[in-house]
């Protein structure tokens, strides 16, 4: 029996265990990266392990999410961050030279290497070959510590490709396709393999947008082989002595099949609020946009915004419309700027941005009120945009730019435009935004300013629970729900105790609070819980609040592992039917937790209305080892370093 491509990369790094579908194992990770929003935890969590230097391959701490400095908040961070790198070994990206994703596949990413990644797009570097997956911060800097990351042994979908896509229909179409097909939470616990004759259609950067969004799906990873266009790719980048072919064997099994016939897709729209509710364009009439933003790391490559400036070049931007356009790389603005492409853009009207995530995270070009935005990003999550009445639509940037210039939704294939672009001999790499460990690293101080507070520990875990329900939710709650991402709060993401106060702000405002009224307690949630970003402040907010525990009908993957990595237990409802069983409110009560841990099994005591509910617990012996430490900094201090 043959194995899939990420079977196959996944065996070649495996330390413990085995690939048995469910079974945890351990594999070596060759890069890991951050980003700044993610990055201050995860070295603050890298100090207190108190080691010399990285283990990996290659580490890489880029600045492209809190780029808006306002306040001396970004600016303190930046400076601990490109301290600490310089202390343990790891590359520094400094501010503007792009987002980590894009700059990641452009310099570093080799078909076949592992890459952890302290933010949930990590999987970008699946359109190299790569096994990529976003995780925790704690689960990096356990990483970079000792070249070790845990896993369960997922399932493996394949998508199998045929035919070509016809004009004017994108990568950005297929994947939101596959989103319509199998949903935000189709993807959970599996990993996502592209495979069949369609895919030598598709150059390395369409790979790279839809192993992007493939985290929309809750998946682990998403993965294309590495051929000829791989090679091309990293040729373009200078970097062919890093290209290997890589493919699944032509008897490999796999969990599930999805066919996909290429010719047959068509220019497609999320609508609000999530990834997964697809439509095509052409049935949306008389969609008047206010704003329109190109970029992010899902559609900022060269190819993308090319296009978008044959599409602009010799017209205007509507007069309604605000139109901005960030490219994802210093490299790519470059190229841009003297090809005469920027100067097109900015001749039609638009604005251009900083390389790096912007209006994506919600770090400015907030909509005006009740705004229609279109968008070439990954996630329109409510609220997420900065402005919680607006309405915010993902799109190809095909579809993005036609729409700029007529003012209201369009279907691009109303234009008679050539777009077939013509890639430049070579990109020149640019160094100079880079900043590499020095040769001496024990003379380097680390640099920490006021804002940057120490992430708050749990103590090790007691025999008994009890408290109120202090939150109850519905289903796709995500952890922009959990812990707001917007200008005015990415600034604080150093700081816990200031941030904490801002937990589920869009869902119940008063949630913080009762949280101290009442020292913490419990949230009840429903299906897909904790869906979206990998950011580990989604778990920390809850903890410093005092939540002892999340019960759900289910969880998204980060979220479970962040929570447990936090000291908080995830558990789930044996009956979905009793998530109506517990009120909001409620007092609540698990006895002997420590002896039902390891049986999987967990008894809820409602002692507001006298019922006992059945939980269940999924997680490994090691996972049930770390909660008992009250979290895994705790646990790797004494078993990993």
């Amino acid at each position: 029996m043959g194995l899939s491509l990420a079977y196959k990369v996944l065996k070649d790094h495996l330390i413990e265990g085995e690939l048995n579908t469910g079974q945890e194992i351990c594999i070596k990770i060759d890069q890991t990266l951050t980003q700044d929003s993610t990055g201050t935890m995860v070295y603050l969590q890298l100090e207190a392990m108190g080691i010399e230097g990285v283990k990996t391959d290659l580490s890489v701490a880029y600045i492209d999410h809190n780029t808006l400095q306002q306040g001396f908040e970004n600016a303190d961070d930046h400076e601990f961050i490109k301290t600490v790198a310089a202390k343990y070994g790891i590359v520094y990206s400094k501010p503007g030279n792009g987002i980590c994703h894009q700059l990641q596949l452009e310099n570093f990413g080799k078909p076949g290497a592992t890459l952890l990644g302290s933010d949930s797009h990590t999987p970008t570097g699946g359109g190299l070959g790569m096994i990529s997956i976003g995780a925790g911060g704690l689960d990096v800097a356990v990483a970079m510590a000792t070249g070790k990351y845990f896993m369960k042994v997922p399932k493996v979908i394949n998508v199998k490709l045929s035919g070509k896509l016809s004009p004017w229909v994108s990568a950005k179409d297929i994947i939101l396709h596959v989103l319509r097909e199998l949903s935000v939470k189709g993807g959970v616990g599996k990993i996502v393999e592209y495979t069949g004759e369609g895919v030598s259609s598709l150059s390395v950067t369409d790979r790279a947008t839809i192993t992007n969004m493939g985290a929309e799906l809750g998946a682990t990873t998403s993965i294309f082989p590495s051929d000829s266009n791989t090679l091309e790719y990293l040729k373009l980048q200078g970097r062919e002595g890093d290209w290997k072919e890589m493919s699944a064997d032509a008897d490999a099994t796999y969990d599930e099949v999805l066919e996909i016939d290429l010719s047959a897709l068509e220019p497609l729209v999320a609508q609000p609020h999530s990834p997964d509710n697809v439509r095509p364009v052409k049935e949306i009439v008389n969609l008047k946009v206010d704003q329109i933003s190109i970029g992010s790391c899902t559609n900022s490559s060269y190819s993308d915004l090319m296009k978008v400036a044959r599409i602009l070049k010799g017209k205007k931007v509507h007069p309604d419309v605000s139109l901005s356009i960030a490219p994802g790389s210093s490299a790519i603005l470059k190229t841009l700027a003297e090809n005469g492409a920027l100067a097109d853009m900015i001749a039609a009207g638009a604005r251009i941005l900083e390389c790096a995530c912007g209006p994506c995270i919600g770090m400015g070009q907030a909509p005006k009120t009740d705004a229609i935005s279109l968008r070439t990003f990954n996630r329109n999550f409510f609220g997420r945009s900065g402005t919680e009445s607006a309405q915010v639509y993902l799109v190809s940037p095909e579809v993005a730019a036609v729409s700029a210039l007529k003012g209201y939704l369009e279907d691009p294939r109303i234009l008679d435009i050539e777009l077939d672009i013509k890639m430049p001999e070579k990109f020149e790499r640019n160094d100079s935004l880079f900043v590499y460990p020095p040769a001496d690293r024990k003379s380097v101080e680390v640099v920490m300013g006021p804002n940057i507070k120490p992430f708050p520990i749990n103590k090790a875990l007691g025999d008994k629970l009890e408290g109120k329900v202090v939150l109850k939710v519905e289903d796709n709650i995500t952890t922009d729900h959990i812990m707001p991402s917007n200008a005015s709060l990415l600034p604080y993401r150093s700081n816990i105790p200031h941030l904490a106060n801002f937990s589920f702000s869009t869902v119940d405002k008063e949630f913080p609070q009762r949280c101290k009224d009442n020292g913490g307690g419990f949230i009840v949630g429903g299906d897909n819980y904790g869906q979206g970003s990998s950011r580990e402040h989604a778990a920390l907010a809850p903890l410093y609040l005092g939540i002892k525990a999340v019960i759900t009908k289910s969880f998204a993957r980060i979220h479970k592992a962040n929570l447990i990595n936090s000291g908080i237990i995830p558990l789930e409802f044996a009956n979905a039917s009793d998530y109506d069983k517990v009120g909001f409110m409620d007092d609540v009560e698990i006895e002997n937790i420590l002896d039902m841990l390891p049986t999987g099994k967990v008894t809820l005591k409602d002692k507001t209305t006298g019922e006992s509910i059945e939980l269940k617990f999924e997680g490994s012996e090691r996972d049930i080892e770390i909660l008992r430490r009250g979290g895994y900094l705790n646990y790797a201090k004494s078993n990993l370093i």
